[in-house]
């Protein structure tokens, strides 16, 4: 290494500043540690300012004073039954035991304040140990003055789950956007928000009322500044520096050249996975053999540098997991200024009337289970050697009462969407299956077993409707089953939705205190990784929302207080890894 480089010391550096990094440097630095973040890109945030901001950490304290008080062993239970031959019992064990802490420490000593989601079931209701509620917490909504000059320096919404920059909150605040010509109250409340957010764009030109991921990453970027961590923008890392086999800090390019950062206890990598790195997708991921099959939704910076940087430290990447990535999904936007966006379907697939089908025109998985399980099986129902896709398949009533991906619902125009191709629409299903690709007459047979069934409320063929997930992700004012009803007066619209991700399961190896393990089993002295750089403690399973940024945020917890030598936590730790 050139001697002239400028060198500047810490306690820890941490490579990443999403969920994971951000909550490793908070809980480091309240512990009394100099600490640097440094970010790839030129705002913070990564992935995590895009997300819903959702974390499942079950036995959580929000739960428990809301008077939601279960066992540690019922998510345990569940885990051990949803992920198999994948449960890992010291992994598990050690994200159960600290969850719950986690959120009570950043609740007690720092910005970051959490709203509870004790109404949202486990997505597999049916499965032993499953939850109807409270194992899960999101980001309180945050006032954006209170972050002050460090605001701007923050990713925004993403720009297809915003509206006009708005982040929308899902609950009360989502549900009052679909009822706002159903009902006064919400009426009043979204014309209350959308008059604040024009107020904000006009006097600091971006959304000040804070939710959803912008707001976690806010309130804990907030925290850090509060508690004297570096923040630094717009500096990669290019080379982790080695003091004999210990990992002892790291080559950072800035605007001012490059700078060796020498890190007295450890580096943490939390750059996030490696989504949109394609020769990893062309090597993992399921039906890419180009890398480029594929709509991923984190940011272009999250490309796999915390992977790289690892192995060159003699890391390993564990890629024994059911599914290399976290499958969501997506449909292609054509936005007016010529560039191609991509919306994540989670809302409208539950509510009732809409299914979705493959080119024969076929249904292939129950709408309204989760995003993952939704990708799952259309890659594994999709014919070998056609493009991996389905078409999600609506009424015009559906469209204006709920929307469809990026169309809003009424009183917003849908005329765009069908001039941009984004839609496709006919005034009967074969008119509608032509305009797709879809066989029309497999497409009709489809409508009609559907609908015979759908006109009582039933779905036999995949059972919607039938778990406490699917139900809240319905309509409760559709009887007698919210997920269910008929697809039988045209026009009719449909959009193609194909295999995208919000993130990452496979990763670097680490222990239960977050230590990345070298090719032998042994923990690299001063290599820490969290997040989409650690491999995902669901062994590649989806059993519930919120499943990366809980983890995320409890292992980058559990990172800085093994780096800050709390010995008490470190016994914890290990009793929860030799149960």
């Amino acid at each position: 290494m050139p001697a002239e480089l400028p060198d500047i010391d810490c306690d820890v550096l941490v490579v990443g500043s999403g969920a994971a990094g951000l909550s490793a440097a908070v809980t480091a630095a309240w512990h009394g540690l100099k600490v640097i973040v440094v970010e790839k890109d030129p705002v913070f945030g990564g992935a995590t300012a895009w997300s819903g901001g959702w974390a499942w950490v079950p036995c959580n304290p929000l739960a428990r004073r809301a008077g939601i008080v279960e066992d540690i062993e019922q998510p345990r239970t569940y885990l051990r039954h949803e992920l198999g031959e994948h449960f890992d019992s010291a992994m598990i064990d050690a994200f159960l035991e600290a969850g719950p802490r986690m959120v009570a420490f950043f609740e007690q000593h720092t910005a970051l304040q959490f709203a509870d989601g004790n109404a949202i079931a486990d997505i597999h209701g049916d499965t032993p140990g499953a939850g109807n509620g409270g194992r899960s917490v999101i980001a309180a909504p945050y006032d954006g003055r209170k972050v002050g000059r460090l605001l701007k320096r923050l990713r925004t919404t993403m720009r297809e789950t915003s509206f006009m920059g708005m982040p929308i909150m899902a609950g009360a605040d989502l549900s009052a956007f679909l009822n706002l010509t159903r009902s006064f109250k919400a009426a009043w409340h979204v014309t209350r928000r959308f008059t604040r957010h024009l107020f904000d764009l006009a006097v600091h030109g971006r959304a000040m009322q804070l939710v959803n991921g912008v707001a976690l990453v806010a309130r804990l970027a907030k925290s850090a500044e509060d508690l004297g961590v570096l923040l630094w923008e717009s500096a990669p890392v290019t080379e982790l520096l080695r003091d004999g086999s210990r990992v002892s800090g790291a080559v950072v390019n800035t605007d001012k050249g490059p700078i060796r950062i020498h890190a007295r206890k450890a580096v943490v990598l939390a750059a996030g996975g490696f989504a949109n790195d394609i020769e990893r997708r062309k090597a993992l991921f399921p039906r890419t053999p180009t890398g480029h099959e594929h709509w991923a939704l984190p940011p272009q910076a999250v490309n796999g540098d915390g992977l790289r940087l690892g192995e060159t430290v003699g890391a390993r990447v564990n890629a024994d997991v059911a599914s290399p990535v976290a499958w969501a999904p997506v449909s292609q936007v054509p936005h007016s200024d010529g560039s191609i966006g991509h919306f994540p379907h989670i809302i409208e697939r539950g509510k009732p009337g809409i299914i979705g089908v493959l080119r024969n025109g076929q249904r292939f998985v129950n709408e309204a289970n989760g995003y993952y399980d939704y990708v799952s099986a259309m890659v594994a129902a999709a014919p070998e050697g056609e493009e991996v896709a389905s078409w999600l398949i609506c009424t015009h009533a559906f469209q204006r009462r709920y929307g469809l991906g990026i169309s809003r619902p009424f009183p917003l125009p849908v005329s765009e969407f069908i001039r941009s191709g984004y839609l496709k629409t006919g005034n009967t299903i074969e008119e509608l299956a032509t305009a797709c690709g879809i066989d029309p007459n497999a497409l009709r047979q489809t409508l009609d077993d559907y609908n015979r069934h759908a006109r009582r409320g039933e779905d036999p063929l995949f059972g919607r409707g039938s778990t406490p997930y699917n139900r809240k992700q319905g309509d409760p004012a559709n009887l007698p089953n919210p997920c269910v009803a008929p697809i039988d007066t045209g026009p009719f619209y449909a959009v193609k939705v194909q295999p995208g991700c919000f993130g990452t399961f496979a990763g670097l190896k680490v222990t239960p205190r977050a230590q990345v393990l070298d090719a032998h089993e042994q923990p690299i002295a001063g290599l820490y990784a969290a997040g989409g750089d650690m491999a995902s403690i669901m062994g590649g399973h989806y059993p519930a929302g919120g499943i990366n940024l809980g983890p995320a945020l409890t292992f980058g917890y559990i990172a800085a207080r093994h780096i800050a030598g709390m010995t008490a936590f470190e016994q914890e730790i290990d009793h929860a890894a030799h149960r």
